[in-house]
């Protein structure tokens, strides 16, 4: 367990370990929840689609292409239950395939009339 405050900065990575060297990694959605085996029923959306839904996300640069960093601070969702556990959904491309989703970075959906 890793213990925070309220409003403290967190701060993730996530590496790829292959031995490929043309690969980069996205981070895509992000969601917290007080129970590890449920991200569906109660959760709190960090980001979604490479979009934050928390204005306190943010992604941040990283020297290595295969090494996604990103951050948040602690919210009253953490505040009101014991534990909240986190689950990030990465998306793994090839380095440099630019028109691959990797390289989209938010992608919100566009609602269209049933008729078109």
């Amino acid at each position: 367990p890793y213990y925070v405050d309220m409003n403290q900065n967190l701060f993730l990575q996530a590496s790829l370990h292959s031995s490929d060297q043309n690969l980069t990694v996205f981070v895509d959605t992000c969601v917290a929840s007080p129970n590890s085996s449920d991200f569906r029923t109660l959760v709190y959306e960090l980001s979604k689609s490479g979009c934050a839904s928390d204005s306190t996300y943010s992604l941040f640069p990283s020297p290595r292409s295969d090494v996604a960093r990103f951050g948040f601070n602690a919210f009253s969702f953490a505040n009101r239950f014991p534990s909240v556990f986190l689950r990030c959904e990465l998306l793994v491309c090839r380095y440099h395939d630019f028109p691959s989703r990797c390289y989209q970075g938010c992608v919100s959906r566009v609602k269209r009339n049933a008729d078109s």
